[in-house]
């Protein structure tokens, strides 16, 4: 067993590294392989999935060798690397909810990384004929699983190819930040502090608690499920809320820092309203007249659509938690010289003149907000970063006759750098 144990120095050398990595698993709720395997029967699970345990420091294989294993991380962490142990080239590392060895499953290839246990791992894992086997006797997921696994395929082949840049950027980044003035040196290490917050004392213990809960609906013997099922959904549903607040505040960081990645492509911000309306009006609960005016031949903007389409959520979310019930919400878009302006506007209390500014700040909230109401104060930060990075403002005005509210967002249409992330 000694030969399959990285030395001290090499361990430490991985965890001074990981220090700095920002974890992003599919874990939880966002975490497409697992509900795929939570949908697959008990059974066919229990005899398709084996337990493998690892100590710190223990490769779990290496690169090169024959492997014919997937496995699911239940908890742990596991380094990925290539090379040489003592200066090896990082691909990535993982955590619980996660899967390696996706290359393993889909052909007969030497391991193409070398795995290492960053601290005490448990993982599940399957080889290639019960897989198989899995897929035939579930074949309603099959190609649902085969698409999951292709999608974290290309993730790891980005990570290939990107891993030495990345680290290589990191440490000129370092670099650039002693150089800076003191007031930029003091505004980094808040965001920097913020972020070490979020992602050590907050964000992974959530994961691994949520993680945990979901194993429970198939590893608990079904009476106990059963008899336990109210109090495992309070608390999935108490991990999902929190991850969200988590996420968001990582998110916001992120993007204050210039670390947030943009995708910009041509969209149509018309479709986008009013899908965005019709999802809202189902999932309401209240009595509200939702409508749309769009005008025809709004012509397309240069846009990251994800990042858009939560700008429009988190606007209609704040609408919907100040219009009072019968209330009307009107979302707008018309173009305006070299702009599509985009509008919401609702009949709730209206915000005070004082607070148009303020309440696009982090953590704030406008002093109409009751204790039923009150959010993190994050949605506004998230709209005011996302708009700006796009080339455009936002701002609030009084609604109609000087009751409620009216949101408004500008958008370029012929922006000077349609092409930047």
């Amino acid at each position: 067993m000694t030969d399959r144990i990285v030395t001290s120095p090499q361990l430490e050398h991985l965890l001074s590294i990981e220090a700095t990595h920002t974890y992003s698993p599919d874990t939880t709720y966002s975490s497409p392989f697992l509900r795929l395997l939570v949908s697959v029967d008990r059974e066919h699970l229990v005899h398709s999935f084996t337990e493998h345990k690892f100590v710190r420091g223990e490769i779990v294989c290496l690169e090169g060798e024959k492997g014919d294993t997937m496995y699911l991380i239940r908890s742990g962490r596991v380094a990925i690397v290539k090379g040489d142990l003592d200066s090896p080239t990082i691909l990535d590392f993982r955590a619980a909810g996660d899967i390696i060895g996706e290359m393993a499953i889909l052909e007969n290839q030497p391991r193409s990384a070398t795995l290492i246990a960053l601290d005490s791992l448990q993982m599940l894992g399957v080889n290639r004929q019960n897989f198989e086997n899995l897929l035939r006797e579930a074949p309603s997921v099959s190609l649902l699983m085969m698409e999951v696994l292709s999608s974290r395929l290309r993730r790891t082949d980005e990570a290939r190819s990107t891993g030495e840049l990345s680290e290589k950027r990191l440490i000129s980044q370092v670099s650039a930040l002693q150089n800076e003035k003191k007031r930029l040196e003091e505004s980094q290490r808040m965001r920097q502090e913020t972020t070490e917050l979020i992602i050590h004392d907050l964000r992974n213990p959530l994961s691994t608690i949520a993680i945990s809960l979901r194993m429970l609906t198939f590893v608990l013997p079904e009476d106990v499920l059963k008899s336990n099922q109210e109090l495992i959904s309070v608390a999935q549903s108490s991990c999902e809320r929190m991850q969200i607040l988590v996420d968001a505040v990582l998110e916001v960081s992120q993007m204050e820092s210039g670390e947030a990645r943009f995708v910009m492509n041509e969209v149509n911000l018309g479709p986008m309203i009013e899908d965005a309306v019709h999802r809202a009006s189902i999932l309401t609960e209240e009595e509200l007249t939702m409508e749309t005016s769009i005008t025809p031949g709004l012509p397309p903007v240069v846009a990251d659509r994800e990042k858009i389409e939560r700008v429009l959520v988190n606007l209609l979310d704040n609408a919907l938690k100040y219009t009072p019930n019968n209330g009307r919400i009107t979302f707008a878009a018309k173009r305006q010289d070299g702009f599509v302006e985009v509008s919401l506007t609702d009949n709730g209390p209206g915000i005070l003149p004082e607070e148009r500014e303020r309440i696009f700040e982090r953590f704030t909230q406008g002093a109409a907000a009751s204790s039923s109401r009150r959010g993190v104060g994050l949605g506004l930060t998230y709209c005011r970063l996302v708009i700006e990075r796009h080339g455009g403002r936002i701002w609030v005005e009084p609604g109609e006759n000087g009751t409620g509210s009216r949101f408004i967002f500008t958008l370029p249409i012929n922006p000077k750098n349609p092409g930047r992330t």
